[in-house]
């Protein structure tokens, strides 16, 4: 029965490749010799000595020695290779090195992704080691960027959002065998996520204060994006180290009335300060001139003045002055 622990990352038993590189070199030329010096003695006469050492020479230096060189693997830095026996999880050797392991594993990795994506975390050697190609899984820190996608934020309006993701391998043996492809997986799981996230929130907040929305709140859509995707993408065995959004506007359908509005409420927050301003310097002048007693002003005239005050600040063009030859009255 399988365990529920046979999934999990393990190293592989290994020994260090340089002196089993050396020693299998010195067997196999000494075993060639061997055989060589045993074929003269039986072309001389045939003897049980001459068959020996031609049997001994000829299985090691011919079978057993080419096929210990078959068990040598070369990694470099942030480098792994998940290796099988006979089909079951043999371990995971991780590089910098130079290993010797058992000349029957084969190293497996997913499915190679497309040419089209931008990281490809799979690497090819060349053939000739046991399983025709040795598939090395990376183990560096990579970036997924996706495409842009048209999702519908918490009122119902549809936005172009795009994300980028920075993540990376922690653990080969659920990369390879719990999924069948990790990086599409990942990919998958960040559109998922982002249509999640998107849904909940409006792509700008309105006047109410402490309202979060896409374009305001950037930091927290971006710690609750990657919680989310880390949850997913934990059977895979990926860590998710940043993700964020990297592009955000209206669907073109849209994005013109959107402007619209957006310069709309821009006119009035700005008329509402204006006017407040302007309130103030008209408060603040029939205030100085009651105090300093320069000119006595009834009521009307009071009225009079403010209403020609608030016009001069809160129009859009220069007033044009007006000069009064005659009385006040």
């Amino acid at each position: 029965m399988r365990t529920s622990g046979q999934n999990e990352e393990r190293p592989a038993p290994y020994w260090a490749g340089m002196p089993m590189l050396i020693g299998n070199i010195i067997l196999t030329a000494g075993t060639v010799a061997l055989f060589i010096y045993g074929s003269i003695q039986a072309d001389k006469q045939l003897t049980l000595q001459a068959i020996l050492m031609m049997s001994l020479g000829g299985l090691y230096g011919f079978i057993l020695g080419p096929l210990v060189f078959t068990g040598l693997r070369i990694l470099k830095p942030n480098e792994a290779l998940v290796l099988t026996l006979f089909g079951k999880y043999y371990g995971t050797l991780k590089g910098p090195g130079f290993f010797w392991v058992t000349p029957f594993v084969q190293a497996v990795a997913p499915v190679p992704v497309k040419p089209s994506t931008a990281q490809v975390p799979l690497e090819k050697t060349t053939p000739g080691r046991g399983e025709g190609v040795n598939k090395r899984i990376s183990l560096k820190v990579l970036t997924l960027d996706n495409e842009k996608q048209k999702i519908n934020d918490a009122l119902g309006n549809p936005i172009i959002i795009g994300i980028v993701v920075v993540w990376r391998v922690i653990d080969t043996a659920k990369a390879v065998f719990n999924v069948d492809n990790y990086v599409e997986y990942l990919s998958i799981q960040c559109d998922s996520a982002l249509r999640n996230i998107v849904r909940l929130y409006p792509y700008d907040s309105p006047d109410e204060e402490n309202e979060k929305s896409l374009r305001g709140s950037s930091q927290e859509i971006a710690e609750r994006l990657k919680a989310e995707i880390q949850q997913k993408v934990d059977i895979a065995g990926l860590e998710i180290i940043e993700a964020r959004i990297t592009h955000l506007s209206y669907a073109p359908e849209i994005a013109t009335a959107m402007l619209q509005k957006q310069q709309a409420t821009a006119v009035v927050a700005a008329r509402q300060l204006i006017v407040e301003g302007a309130v103030g310097m008209v408060e603040m002048a029939l205030e100085k001139l009651s105090q300093r007693q320069i000119i006595n002003l009834d009521e009307e005239r009071k009225a009079a003045m403010v209403s020609n005050l608030l016009v001069v600040l809160c129009a859009n063009r220069e007033a044009q002055p007006v000069v009064n030859t005659g009385t006040l009255y």
